[in-house]
């Protein structure tokens, strides 16, 4: 399910997808981010904005400009702390006196091996990371958020990065950018977790959804149709680093230049940092072992 042309929005024009539920696209188009951040605009007379996006004057008018007489923005609500999603929630706030919601910072969330490379030293590839981002409501799994005319069910599902979440709306789903309209999500530990991913992965398939709403691309109408994809095109990429390291020890450079053989130049660093994601994923299930200390630039052999 390779990405297509076809999502061609108006930049910063809101535009309806269901009744009570409309998406702006921001100005911030680029190889990470497609045709730029959806803001969802949710309900009818109280408004949950969820993922403001980058902080971007004209973005924060056009959330403002969308409000027709009688709405008011009630909540914003952040599915993860990188800086094309989170940032404008706190001019947003500014505007309107809404609180922010959220799983916490951006690196709560992280599961115990990540706690360990991090505080080893082993740093993220650039992905964006919002250090700055603080919720003022702290949201946990389970959790409800809800207005007259709207609730929402949290659904933590870290992978991406440790504090995402999911937001479920009856049977369609806010996906941020664990399932996306246009491509597989960059995974980057030590803030991207693959194991954690594809638990998650397997988490959203126990539900029947109707459609996902995710944080770049277009409307995904065959959901589980896209998480079986998700999860498939993963285990494809486990076993050619596999069959790889079958033949001779190899590092995360060097897979990723074997493997994905017709990524443009400037993508292949945020290839080098999924393929770690999995090398990671694969020594804890004990199938590789890297040579200590646990670096990006290590050396992986077959156990």
């Amino acid at each position: 399910m390779p990405a297509t042309d076809d999502f061609n929005p108006l930049i910063g024009s809101p535009q309806t997808l269901l009744p009570g539920l409309r998406r702006i696209v921001a100005a911030n188009p680029s190889p990470m981010t497609y045709r730029g951040t959806n803001t969802y605009l949710l309900g009818e007379k109280d408004i949950a904005v969820i993922d403001p996006g980058p902080t971007q004057s004209a973005h924060l008018d056009a959330i403002l400009s969308a409000l027709t007489t009688g709405q008011r923005i009630t909540h914003i609500i952040v599915t993860h702390a990188h800086l094309d999603h989170s940032p404008l929630a706190q001019p947003l706030k500014d505007h309107c006196g809404a609180q922010i919601y959220g799983f916490g910072r951006a690196e709560d969330g992280r599961s115990d091996i990540m706690n360990v490379l991090a505080q080893s030293g082993l740093a993220g590839g650039g992905e964006g990371i919002d250090t700055e981002f603080r919720p003022d409501v702290s949201v946990k799994d389970g959790d409800k958020i809800s207005a007259p005319g709207w609730q929402i069910d949290v659904l933590h599902t870290p992978g991406h990065i440790g504090n995402h979440i999911c937001l479920a709306w009856g049977d369609h789903c806010f996906t941020a950018d664990h399932v996306m309209g246009w491509a597989s999500s960059l995974v980057s530990p030590p803030d991207g977790d693959l194991t954690d991913f594809m638990t998650s992965c397997n988490r959203l398939l126990k539900r029947d959804w109707q459609s996902f709403f995710p944080g770049h691309g277009d409307v995904i109408a065959a959901p589980i149709e896209r998480l079986n994809w998700l999860i498939s095109h993963r285990k494809s990429r486990e076993k050619a680093i596999l069959d790889i390291l079958q033949k001779e020890p190899s590092n995360a450079h060097s897979l990723a230049r074997k493997i994905y053989r017709e990524t443009p130049e400037n993508l292949l660093p945020a290839a080098e940092r999924n393929v770690l994601a999995h090398l990671i994923d694969l020594m804890q299930k004990k199938l590789v072992t890297p040579e200590l200390p646990l670096r990006a630039q290590s050396v992986f052999g077959l156990i």
